[in-house]
């Protein structure tokens, strides 16, 4: 089971959460709604856009000092390392 995006705090959290979520779909991945990487991306990047619209639907601010360039840096850097 995947744990849930709101334990995370932390790098270190960040980081044992996409290790859940890569055991969540190596387990359970035909259940997933995107089960490949070009579905998964797109609808991350879909998301992304849409980020303000959840965040209102539940009742909080999107993150104005979220660290997005961290982000892209992991994505794009987890295309070459090993």
């Amino acid at each position: 089971m995947t744990t849930s995006s709101e334990s995370v705090d932390s790098r270190e959290e960040l980081a044992a959460f996409v290790r859940s979520l890569r055991r969540s779909h190596a387990e359970e991945g035909s259940a997933w709604e995107n089960t490949d990487l070009p579905g998964f991306l797109e609808a991350l990047a879909a998301w992304i856009d849409d980020a303000d619209g959840w965040y209102r639907n539940s009742g909080r601010e999107l993150p104005a000092d979220g660290d997005w360039r961290f982000f892209a840096r992991a994505l794009q850097a987890a295309t070459v390392y090993e």
